[in-house]
């Protein structure tokens, strides 16, 4: 469905979402109210979470009309969108269980999938058909309600992955509200979703990390941060992210990090013996495919 057919929706019977619940109104939850609410497909947004100064700053620059509990969320909303660390997630959905309107359908944004269902099926019981799994593929290092931006989804890839029990129509408003956002919106299976992003999206963030924590706790570590430059920032920016939220992820896709690891540290043992044995024509091999590859990657 495209911007054209959203907006002509919205002129026939409203808004896409009459009331958007945002659990966590930080970077996540905050740009997908902002996103709706510029598409003109958001009526009234709720906004909940654990931090009432970040709460009251959302409502502040108008991502959110009210502070609200996870309760009346659930009794409210028609959309919720559950942008939290996936390790709170079974308890934000245990207390909004029982106070869920039939009709409400609620969604993630949270980077594992395979643990977020499971977590989903056992905080909700018989109500877990109206979760539908949901990643969107953008973020930044910035965080809490300023850091929100209206256009963080466009042309960002969402990907859901629906529960057995999920309704065609609960997965269709949550598809539907992410393309509203500007986003484009593939299916996949939890399981795959999360070795796969293991690889390209947990595994970077916990290497970066680790490098950035080498670096800042050596004992000339203010000199080597002052020599640092556009390598070392662009390797590191993403160190900058929430330790939560990426402690949580971790945690959460383990069998499949520590697969990701083990391969990590096979190629490392790779070009650690190269360089030990003075073996150029290795360690040109290694570093002309891992060039080549980055340059025939998508333009950025």
């Amino acid at each position: 469905m495209n911007d054209a057919a959203l907006s002509s929706d919205q002129g026939a019977a409203g808004p896409l979402i009459p009331v958007l619940a945002v659990v966590g109104v930080g970077l996540i939850g905050g740009s997908f109210a902002a996103a709706l609410r510029s598409a003109g497909q958001v009526g009234v947004v709720l906004g909940a979470g654990r931090n009432p100064q970040s709460l009251a700053r959302a409502r502040e620059l108008g991502l959110i009309d009210e502070v609200v509990s996870l309760e009346e969320a659930a009794a409210r909303a028609d959309l919720i969108l559950l942008a939290t660390p996936v390790g709170g997630l079974a308890d934000a959905l245990s207390r909004m269980r029982a106070h869920l309107r039939a009709g409400a359908v609620l969604t993630d944004a949270g980077s594992t999938k395979a643990e977020v269902a499971a977590a989903a099926r056992a905080a909700l019981g018989e109500r877990a058909a109206q979760f539908v799994p949901g990643h969107p593929i953008a973020g930044a290092e910035r965080t809490g309600p300023e850091a929100a931006q209206a256009d963080l989804y466009r042309d960002r890839i969402v990907i859901l992955t629906p529960l057995p029990g999920n309704s065609a129509a609960s997965v269709d408003l949550v598809r539907r509200a992410w393309l509203a956002c500007g986003s484009q919106v593939i299916d996949m299976d939890a399981d795959a979703h999360d070795r796969l992003l293991a690889s390209v999206s947990h595994l970077p963030h916990l290497l970066s990390a680790v490098y950035m924590n080498q670096v800042a706790t050596a004992a000339d570590a203010a000199t080597r941060l002052d020599l640092a430059g556009s390598g070392f920032r662009d390797f590191t920016r993403i160190a900058a992210g929430s330790p939560e939220m990426w402690r949580d992820i971790f945690l959460s896709n383990r069998d499949a990090m520590l697969a990701e690891l083990a391969e990590v540290r096979a190629v490392l043992d790779r070009a650690e013996h190269a360089i030990a044995a003075g073996d150029g024509a290795a360690l040109s091999t290694l570093l002309e495919t891992a060039a080549r590859a980055r340059r025939n990657w998508r333009k950025e």
